[in-house]
């Protein structure tokens, strides 16, 4: 079977039907351009031919183009491989955008329509721009949209060129540079498609049949055309493009190449005749293709996550679907743990010591599903259906039939010690508990446990229904069917999982509480606080450290280090970020949610850094370099992913990668840190430890493994990637 199969009416109009076997989406691979390539040929040299649409075989149209297949081309020929593969897409495009016209006169083209049953991303949108009209059907779920720059590349196929053009640049922007995606009747309005119907299909074929040679030519295509608010040359233009490149460097910090090389080739093409535009394109796109940025965004946003989110790691057992979850604990945590699982269609039973509270945490979701119908995003009906799901009770007897228990009580071993033994007295024997904790080591608390080989930690992140990580795990007798059990629960919640084993703060936390105390050290040093923030963001952290600290509440931050210091005794290095953190705490200033913390609140909105930090550490009159500052807080976070891999509480460098993207923002444009320990050389990281160990202490100093790789000349990927599963 091939990806592409066409049928000719005795209408005259040909469906070329577009179905990958064997897979949910439609994506594209270049044998299936080839064989689309190919019916678009006989179809135009056929005489009974008419007219052409394009449509798909199953519900959706397109997800975009099978980026392993992206990722693979520069293995084939470098750069000019790179070209060549993207340039064969623009010919074929091209070819359908031109129906066999004559290139002069611009007539005797076939017209050629789209039909979009679904959903319509990347190339599943690119192919359509090419087409003469783009029908889809009014189905509110379908996304339509080019999400390319999302995973650090743009579109490619054209797809840049042509919106641009069909748009201007200013209107273009939000679908190029944001990836926005929307549903067809905003598509429609937002002009990236041409109608919605009930039947996309039948209307594409009636249109066809009726469409005159004027309407199968671009505007792009017809003398006299220009752009859409302005060429770069023309005054109005000239602003659009030098506010474009304002915003793109204020959001990227000049981190992300793709968005840089998107805006560079629509200002370049914008200058010259289209065919020149679609070369100008893709050259752009082999450049961001080229650098290693893009090669490890791809790794690790698709193609990592996604093999992740199938069950890579996922142990042999049976099926282990989730039909009824005990949430124990209704606050914050608890509340969305209900939320996401009820979404997902989960039967849940949330208890709390007290009813009221049971009912507040209840109504936490109904609160999450009102805000989603203001915005046309759900329904009552819909709610009602969740919100169903849910029972609030106070009475543990309520968790008979429950095959998982999700445990997010107070961070206190003895409270969940007392929940765990009472939930185990009604659940069935062969039920899962997980106890959701984030610092708490998983094999004490499985103590309290009579069955811990069915005993595991499940870390969710808060906001639950927005963070997108979940990390798991592993007790020193958690056995492969509890481990089953939660990676099955996360991918029915729609949430990305890491597997972990156990060990203080697992894997994120581990890593996240070094930068925060980087951070808050360089203030007692007498660093700009400033210098700081600007530094970690301009590296590519959605948060600086001192932000982050008052986002997750300064007074977490000192419970944790008293902790930790009763843990380690004189083994304890953090003794001058306590000094700083222990002071805010003193004055009040317990983060966000305080009103107060080391950045100025009014009326809950974040003003700027508080004025108090400089007058209680005076500004050293020799700051550090730029470099520096961002060495000390990129190696905090890196070197301890290292060392967590050394010490098996990574198993797997993806999930090291994944997880510190999706769960604290780790420079999404290095694909992580070991991808950015890739990026950087394992010679070069060796010699910055050694240079910060000098000047910082040896909490930077170089781990063995780093070190053996820097003398072996290897990277984490080259080394470690003969060890992934595949899902």
């Amino acid at each position: 079977m091939t990806d592409f199969t066409m049928e000719k009416g005795a209408n005259g109009v040909a469906v070329i039907t577009w179905d990958v076997p064997g897979k949910s989406m439609n994506v594209l691979s270049m044998d299936g351009a080839t064989a689309l390539n190919g019916l678009i040929d006989d179809a135009l040299a056929d005489e009974a031919v008419k007219g052409i649409v394009i449509t798909s075989g199953k519900k959706d149209f397109a997800a975009g183009m099978d980026l392993k297949v992206i990722a693979g081309m520069k293995d084939t020929n470098g750069a000019q491989g790179v070209f060549d593969g993207v340039m064969t897409l623009h010919h074929l495009l091209r070819k359908i955008e031109l129906a066999g016209m004559d290139p002069k006169t611009k007539k005797g083209g076939k017209p050629i329509a789209s039909a979009l049953p679904g959903t319509a991303l990347g190339i599943g949108l690119e192919l359509p721009l090419a087409t003469h009209r783009i029908f889809a059907a009014d189905n509110p779920r379908a996304k339509i949209g080019l999400p390319e720059i999302m995973v650090g590349i743009f579109p490619g196929a054209g797809g840049t060129t042509r919106l641009a053009r069909k748009l201007g640049a200013m209107m273009a922007a939000p679908f190029l540079l944001e990836g926005k995606l929307s549903d067809p009747k905003k598509a429609k309005s937002a002009g990236l498609i041409d109608e919605v119907v009930d039947d996309p299909l039948a209307a594409a074929k009636a249109w066809v049949l009726e469409a005159k040679e004027a309407d199968l030519v671009k505007p792009w295509d017809a003398k006299g055309y220009k752009m859409p608010g302005g060429e770069p040359f023309h005054p109005a233009g000239f602003m659009t493009f030098v506010g474009a490149s304002a915003m793109v460097h204020g959001k990227t910090m000049g981190v992300y190449p793709a968005a840089k090389a998107l805006l560079s080739a629509v200002y370049e093409g914008a200058m010259v005749p289209f065919d020149q535009a679609l070369k100008i394109e893709a050259r752009w796109f082999t450049n961001v293709l080229m650098n290693p940025s893009s090669t490890a965004m791809i790794r690790s946003l698709f193609i990592n996550k996604e093999a992740l989110e199938k069950g890579a790691n996922r142990p042999h057992a049976p099926d282990q679907t989730v039909r009824k979850v005990g949430i124990l604990g209704a606050g914050m945590m608890g509340a969305g743990i209900a939320y996401v699982s009820a979404m997902a269609g989960i039967e849940v039973v949330l208890i709390d010591a007290a009813q009221e509270s049971a009912d507040r945490g209840k109504a936490y979701s109904a609160g999450l599903l009102d805000k989603a119908i203001s915005r046309k995003k759900a329904t009552e009906e819909k709610k009602a259906e969740v919100l169903d799901r849910i029972t609030a009770t106070t009475d543990y007897a309520a968790l008979e039939g429950c095959d998982l228990i999700v445990e997010a009580v107070f961070e206190d071993p003895s409270v969940k010690a007392e929940v765990t033994r009472r939930a185990e007295a009604v659940i069935p024997q062969d039920a899962i508990f997980a106890t959701n904790t984030s610092t708490l080591p998983i094999s004490d608390l499985a103590r309290a446990s009579s069955r811990p080989e069915q005993f595991i930690g499940i870390h969710f992140f808060s906001p639950v229904d927005k963070m997108a990580l979940v990390e798991i795990i592993k007790g020193k007798e958690t056995g492969p069917v509890a481990v089953a059990k939660a990676l099955d629960f996360v991918r029915q919640i729609r949430k990305t999982p890491i597997v972990v084993n156990d060990a203080r703060f697992f894997y994120a936390n581990r890593c996240i509480i070094p930068y925060i105390n980087e951070g808050i050290r360089m203030v007692g040093e007498g660093v700009n606080p400033t210098l700081v923030e600007n530094a970690a963001k301009m590296m590519g952290m959605p948060l600086g450290p001192l932000q982050l600290v008052d986002e997750t509440s300064i007074d977490l931050g000192v419970k944790i280090a008293k902790a930790t210091r009763a843990a380690m005794g004189d083994a304890y290095s953090d003794g001058e970020v306590d000094e700083v953190l222990f002071w805010m705490a003193d004055q009040g200033r317990m983060g966000r949610k305080a009103g107060a913390g080391f950045y100025a609140y009014e009326d809950g909105k974040r003003q700027g850094l508080w004025e108090g930090l400089d007058a209680q550490y005076s500004r050293s009159p020799d700051q550090p370099e730029l470099q520096d500052i961002q060495h000390r807080l990129m190696f905090a976070q890196s070197l301890e992913a290292v060392r967590a891999l050394e010490d098996g509480v990574l198993e797997d460098i993806r999930e090291g990668d994944v997880g510190a993207i999706l769960g604290w923002g780790f420079a999404p444009w290095s694909g992580g840190p070991f991808g950015w320990l890739d990026i950087l050389g394992a010679a070069r990281a060796v010699e910055i430890c050694d240079s910060l160990t000098a000047a910082q202490g040896d909490r930077f100093k170089a781990p063995a493994l780093l070190r053996e790789m820097a003398e072996r000349g290897e990277t984490f990927y080259g080394r470690f990637a003969g060890q992934q599963k595949v899902a």
